[in-house]
């Protein structure tokens, strides 16, 4: 009896041939799979299921994980406005982590022996998928053929037409991966230091020229509406505010950062939707929330992004920050008023029943209804008193010294 694998599968020509390189010469029983994280269309996906049964695969299995992808990730980037180097909102790294997770728990639905990923030996995604892996299914065989054979596209091609597969193998000069919370685009121009991809390399390109006023409702803090739609789970508010947002060619940049595996890279990426969102929850959150709410949601939030980047969405401390940011968005709720033009967009304003800039306990720069100007008096000589000690016994040291 053949021995089980689940192979996460997104029918281009590495998953491909793992099929093959599985089932004709290991003698894998192959169960493959496909998590859409919301960059694949229903036809795309018929397609890939399609390809999937014509390859000879036993199962296959597709997993509309658009929601769970927003509930057990991007909430938490959002609540925490997490911007890697503040620049990327961490579109692939998010979305792979919530690929391997439902793998795994494919697996042991399954009960494989065994399970396999496309992922070469030369990025960040293979550490991703093989960390869940260890943590969810331990003791489960992992099997990478690309990484572990070495293989060129052209070997890969090669294999396939003896097998007699025929698919589109031509080569784009663009490597485009499409998801819920942005796009990532590779390119010569991001294999070096300097360059910017082009115009026609963008995925969504400029339709939109005159300026155009939306409105985002937060309900602590999720994205709840836009203008006047209202949706009954966030992730399809992020969908439609792209289809507004993404012709104005909005969240445009190229990320440069350290991989896991220790080397810089460059990636371009658009992202009109997160980039809008985040802006405008940050905008709403200075309005609702205290100093010090801010201050220490900043530093848990970059700690947060960064060992999410990393593959460690399971490390348990990462549960404790997520409880810390939902209590903190108890009351970011409210309106956020964004003016959209090409290429940029700006906050105009914000509307909420908790907004601390309230007039009823004074203006900034004119007066404060809470207190009197001998108040701030003595609150100034208290507030640095031990600075004014400080710097008193330095004076009298330097005296005594010269």
């Amino acid at each position: 009896m053949s021995k089980k694998i689940v192979l996460g599968f997104s029918g281009g020509l590495d998953t491909t041939f793992c099929v093959k390189y599985l089932s004709e010469e290991k003698g894998y029983e192959v169960h493959s799979i496909i998590v859409n994280t919301g960059g694949f269309s229903e036809e795309e996906l018929k397609n890939i299921e399609a390809h999937a049964y014509h390859l000879g695969v036993a199962t296959h299995t597709t997993v509309n994980a658009v929601e769970s992808y927003y509930d057990r990730i991007i909430k938490y980037l959002i609540f925490g406005n997490v911007l890697k180097n503040n620049t990327y909102p961490l579109s692939v790294s998010a979305e792979r982590l919530s690929q391997a997770i439902h793998i795994a728990e494919h697996v042991q639905k399954l009960e494989a022996n065994a399970v396999a990923h496309g992922s070469t030996g030369a990025g960040n995604d293979q550490v991703r998928f093989d960390m869940v892996f260890h943590i969810m299914i331990p003791g489960v065989e992992i099997i990478t053929p690309i990484r572990d054979l070495k293989l060129s596209r052209e070997e890969e091609i090669n294999y396939l037409q003896k097998k007699g597969v025929e698919m589109n193998t031509e080569k784009t000069m663009y490597s485009i991966n499409k998801g819920l919370w942005g796009t990532s685009v590779g390119g010569k121009e991001t294999l070096s230091s300097k360059g910017m991809l082009p115009e026609s390399a963008w995925p969504t390109q400029l339709t939109n020229h005159d300026a155009e006023e939306v409105v985002l409702t937060f309900e602590k803090g999720e994205l709840m509406a836009v203008n006047a739609e209202q949706f009954q789970h966030p992730s399809a508010a992020i969908q439609y505010l792209q289809k507004i947002a993404g012709p104005f060619a909005i969240g445009r940049d190229i990320h440069v950062g350290d991989t896991i595996i220790g080397i810089k890279g460059r990636v371009g990426f658009e992202a009109a939707a997160p980039m809008v969102i985040l802006k405008a929850h940050h905008a709403l959150e200075k309005h609702v929330l205290t100093k010090w709410q801010l201050q220490w949601k900043d530093t848990l939030s970059q700690f947060y992004g960064n060992w999410l980047h990393e593959g460690q969405i399971l490390d348990p401390v990462m549960r404790d920050i997520e409880s810390f940011l939902q209590h903190s968005q108890e009351n970011v709720s409210g309106k956020v008023f964004v003016q959209l033009m090409p290429y940029r967009f700006h906050i105009s304003g914000i509307a909420s029943p908790y907004d601390l800039m309230n007039s009823k306990f004074g203006k900034y720069g004119e007066m404060n209804a809470g207190f009197k100007g001998e108040d701030v008096r003595g609150f100034s000589k208290i507030f640095g008193n031990q600075t004014i000690i400080w710097n008193a016994i330095q004076q009298e040291n330097k005296k005594q010294s010269s």
